[in-house]
Formats: structure tokens, sequence, C-alpha cells
């Protein structure tokens, strides 16, 4: 089951990847659900002010939606980022996306604590990667 974070963070991984507005059927697959499925949550998200869905155009995050999608994401490179570098998880991908709807912001302070996040994040994370460029090992020359 994904979260409201879960879509905020896709949408927010569209639009920059896309730079424009996210197509449902791009942030479906990105999550791997229906677009019936993502139009229904992108409704809600609309309803809450997070986001702005225009038909054919694809759904914008409004400030409060990008603020909330960009600390979705810190939170998921933090995970990522802990399972890799602290615990050696071979698959850490997976077992971050198992964990971040379970993980709250005071757990994710506190593993920050323990890792190396650059400053920068999240916006070091690669979107076709699925990861943190500094750990995909995409990140561009001067950025590690």
């Amino acid at each position: 089951m994904n979260t409201a974070n879960q879509y905020l963070k896709a949408i927010y991984l569209v639009q920059r990847t896309d730079d424009g507005p996210a197509a449902t059927g791009r942030v479906a697959d990105s999550l791997d659900v229906s677009p019936a499925s993502a139009n229904e949550m992108i409704g809600k998200l609309e309803e809450r002010g997070l986001a702005e869905h225009e038909k054919y155009k694809g759904v914008s995050l409004t400030d409060e939606g990008i603020a909330r999608a960009e600390n979705a994401l810190r939170t998921y490179c933090i995970i990522e980022r802990f399972l890799a570098n602290v615990l050696s998880v071979e698959e850490y991908r997976a077992e971050a996306k198992e964990l971040e709807p379970v993980i709250d912001e005071t757990v994710a302070e506190r593993l920050d604590t323990i890792i190396d996040r650059k400053e920068e994040c999240p916006d070091c994370f690669d979107a076709e990667a699925d990861a943190c460029c500094h750990l995909a090992g995409t990140c561009s020359e001067g950025a590690d």
C-alpha cells in the first residue's frame, strides 16, 4: 500500500524529471499501481491542498506539497543510506521501500545522526536509479 507521502515523492520526482506537471500514468508506473488508484490518491492530495490536477495536463504539487515531498524524499534517502552504509544491506532499495511508510520523522532524524547525509539532500536523489546518487554512483563530478 502506498501512502500519501509516497505519492507526493513520486509526483515530485516525475515533475523534476519531466520539468513540468507529472502525467498520472507516469506517477502510477513509478508506484506500480493502476492509473485509477493514482487518480484517486491525487484527488485526495488535491483536497488536502497538496496538489493541483489538470485533466490531460498532469498533476503539480503546491508549495506545501513540494515541502512535504522533499521531506518524504529526505526521509527515504536517510533510510537508504542507513541500510546501505551502516547495515550493509544489499537490497537496500527494496528494504527502504518497505520501511518508508513506518519510519516517522523522529526515527529518521535519529538515523540521520548516524549517516553521512549530504547537505544537498534531497536534490542528490537520482530518480532514474531510484536511489541517492551517492549510493547509485551517478553523482556528477564534484558532487561526491
